[in-house]
């Protein structure tokens, strides 16, 4: 039978021996030896050695999560967060676990943010030392190969044994942790996650977690009045989705932009604003009209009207939403909640401006923060990776980084030599 890849321990293995054995190999690992996932798969699994290597691109190995939220921010983000609506079912699928004293119960958002840690009094003042606590940053660049933070980078349920964490201070622990999706987009919302010793480590366990995400899942999917308004999620995607009711509609590229770009105007535009915004100033108004007429059939007359083209109902966007955040001074709510820009693939007039606009204001805020751990948010994004000028700040308010020096030197590099081909 083959080994599950997700699961921390093979039938029969000896915890003991599998700590020791992972522990030798992580301290090759960090004096620069590969890690034998081809040769010895039995004890090493290819989902922890690739964890290590992103990890170690950004953290060093005796880290700490840093805190990211804390007191009346932190409480307002938890609240209006999508899976405060689960919590409940959360607790009584798994309250049982946190509540023996040898396990704690957490869940985070979809950046690796703990927003709910629950346990055993004794049990959570241990996990505190590691700042397993509400509020800090348990994604793999803040905090490295553990169960939550590999469980969004990978998008799969799995299980994160003592040495497989990449810091030192966790590998203490042993946690469990399941995604969950919102059911309307399919987009991350955040995971479950369930820590504790080493016997936790076991296929009950990851089973136990992933039926409670995607209990979650579902119970999302029947929530009505979250479907009440229909929603655009258009960042960080190429097509968008639109959220109708129980419905959830995957609109193509060319609908996604006219879907957009109909949000930005509630007021109604003519065939030729929209023409304009759509193909600039190779507009053809049948072309315009003819997607118009097919948009028309997927939406419903009910929801989309002519003359002018306007949407009937107000629309909530995601991008409206990083909008609303930043004119209310709430940098690290905005960030946290964009995922990328709008319609990344769109060359359409409108839509390119749009993108733009949101991404030069979520980077300026960034920049002019002088808030470290907003910048390290940037900075692990994908829009952040190759972002020159923001690694020098960064590196200017950690001097003693070496990972920020490096990332500032190579990229330095490329784009050094980028302009002497481009001169050449």
């Amino acid at each position: 039978m083959p080994v599950n890849p997700w699961l921390a321990l093979p039938p029969g293995a000896d915890p003991a021996e599998r700590i020791r054995q992972v522990g030798r190999a992580h301290e090759r690992f960090l004096n620069g030896h590969d890690v034998a996932t081809r040769t010895h798969p039995e004890l090493m699994r290819p989902v922890v050695a690739a964890s290590w290597a992103r990890s170690a691109a950004w953290i060093g190995a005796d880290s700490t999560a840093p805190i990211d939220l804390c007191g009346a921010e932190l409480r307002a983000y938890r609240a209006a967060h999508p899976l405060a609506r689960v919590m409940p079912l959360v607790r009584d699928l798994l309250g049982g676990l946190a509540e023996d004293g040898d396990h704690i119960l957490a869940v985070c958002d979809a950046h690796g943010r703990l927003l709910w840690v629950e346990g055993d009094a004794a049990t959570l003042r241990a996990a505190t030392s590691m700042n397993f606590v509400p509020g800090a940053r348990w994604d793999e660049a803040h905090a490295g190969t553990n169960a939550p933070g590999t469980a969004l980078a990978v998008d799969h349920a799995l299980q994160i044994f003592a040495t497989e964490h990449f810091s030192r201070p966790v590998q203490r622990w042993t946690c469990t942790a399941a995604p969950i999706h919102d059911p309307a987009t399919g987009m991350l919302l955040g995971a479950v996650d369930v820590t504790g010793g080493d016997h936790l480590a076991n296929p009950h366990s990851l089973a136990l977690v992933r039926a409670t995400a995607l209990a979650a899942e579902a119970y999302l999917r029947g929530w009505e009045p979250a479907r009440a308004r229909p929603a655009v999620t258009a960042l960080g995607r190429d097509d968008a989705s639109l959220a109708l009711g129980d419905r959830t509609l995957r609109l193509g590229r060319r609908h996604s932009e006219l879907l957009v770009l109909l949000t930005l105007h509630p007021e109604g535009q003519t065939g030729d604003q929209l023409g304009f915004d759509l193909y600039g100033d190779d507009s053809n108004p049948v072309t315009v009209r003819a997607e118009l007429s097919r948009l028309r059939r997927i939406l419903g007359p009910e929801l989309l009207d002519s003359r002018p083209y306007r949407l009937r109902a107000e629309v909530e966007t995601d991008f409206g939403r990083v909008r609303r955040l930043l004119d209310r001074g709430r940098v690290a709510e905005a960030v946290a909640a964009y995922p990328g820009p709008v319609l990344p693939a769109s060359d359409a007039p409108g839509v390119v401006r749009l993108r733009r606009m949101l991404d030069d204001r979520v980077r300026a805020a960034v920049s002019t923060g002088g808030d470290r751990r907003l910048l390290q948010s940037w900075l692990g994004s994908a829009r952040g990776a190759d972002d020159l000028e923001l690694w020098e700040a960064y590196a200017s308010m950690a001097p003693d980084d070496p990972v920020a020096a490096r990332r500032v030197a190579e990229l330095a590099r490329e784009y050094a030599c980028n302009v002497g081909a481009t001169s050449a």
